[in-house]
């Protein structure tokens, strides 16, 4: 499996959030051939919903390709480290693994704030992998928030 083959499909969704003014995060889920099956892009400003998040997006697109709400032997890529809200449905939809860009000290849920994939008492715990296409990913994040200050 090409980690960064799909880790940048979803750099290509944070670019598209970008260019829609919305902080830039992109998601891909893939099935166990390889196919993709759903791909999102933060929109909660847009969408005036706050369960927009790009990991949200994949999973409700994923959930309707696959016509089940469990997403068993998938992957997840995304650029940032997902939050609670995002790790929770991960968590139920058993999704088998997540990769993730750069981590998220301030809301990550996966390894950095806390680590939700480690916790015995939940019924799932998906593999996490970090830190592929980091420094992109990073700077895709950064970059935007040093955009947005400078206006």
């Amino acid at each position: 499996m090409d980690d960064e083959y799909y880790m940048n499909l979803a750099v290509i969704e944070a670019k598209k959030a970008a260019e829609s003014d919305e902080v830039p995060v992109g998601a891909v889920i893939i099935d166990r051939d390889h196919q993709v099956i759903g791909y999102g892009r933060n929109c909660p400003i847009s969408s005036h919903d706050p369960s927009g998040h790009a990991e949200m997006n994949a999973i409700r697109m994923a959930a309707k390709a696959v016509s089940n709400y469990r997403l068993v032997d998938t992957t997840l890529y995304v650029t940032l480290e997902p939050c609670i809200m995002c790790m929770g449905a991960i968590i139920h939809a058993r999704i088998k693994r997540v990769v993730f860009g750069a981590g998220d000290p301030k809301w990550g849920a996966a390894v950095s704030l806390y680590q939700l994939a480690d916790d015995r008492r939940l019924n799932h715990r998906p593999e996490i992998v970090s830190g592929i296409l980091e420094e992109q990913t990073r700077h895709l994040i950064k970059d935007f928030f040093i955009h947005k200050r400078s206006i």
